[in-house]
């Protein structure tokens, strides 16, 4: 059993900066492959990013390329999405999840079997 909390969340002005953090505890963190997700009131909740169970593969979602990085320190069982240039439209509930049956990044949720609470994040204008 894997549990994930997040943290980092909270507002910022449009062009701001967050770190958001993913502490998991139980399981065998560093086997598996974890994904960062966002859900916008009203939407479906979408990949943000991924990164492989060695860190050594990331990948992301379009709209978040070259403003988002997504990384790991499998000692300290942490993932992390730093978020810069952050815009309204990025507002939303994140929630980090593991794939524990695959060792590369998937963009499906439903390939995510443990998912943490989620942090909110908040762009203003």
């Amino acid at each position: 059993q894997v549990q994930l909390v997040e943290s980092g969340g909270g507002l910022v002005q449009a062009g701001g900066s967050l770190r958001l953090s993913c502490a998991a505890s139980g399981g065998t963190f560093s086997r598996y492959a974890m994904g960062w997700f966002r859900q916008a009131p009203g939407k479906e909740r979408e990949f943000v990013a991924g990164i492989s169970w060695s860190g050594g593969i990331t990948y992301y979602t379009d709209s978040v390329k070259d403003r988002f990085t997504i990384s790991r320190d499998n000692a300290a069982k942490t993932v992390y999405l730093q978020m810069n240039s952050l815009k309204p439209e990025d507002t939303a509930v994140y929630y980090c999840a593991a794939d524990q049956r695959s060792n590369y990044p998937r963009t499906s949720k439903q390939a995510y079997y443990y998912w943490g609470q989620g942090t909110q994040v908040t762009v203003s204008s």
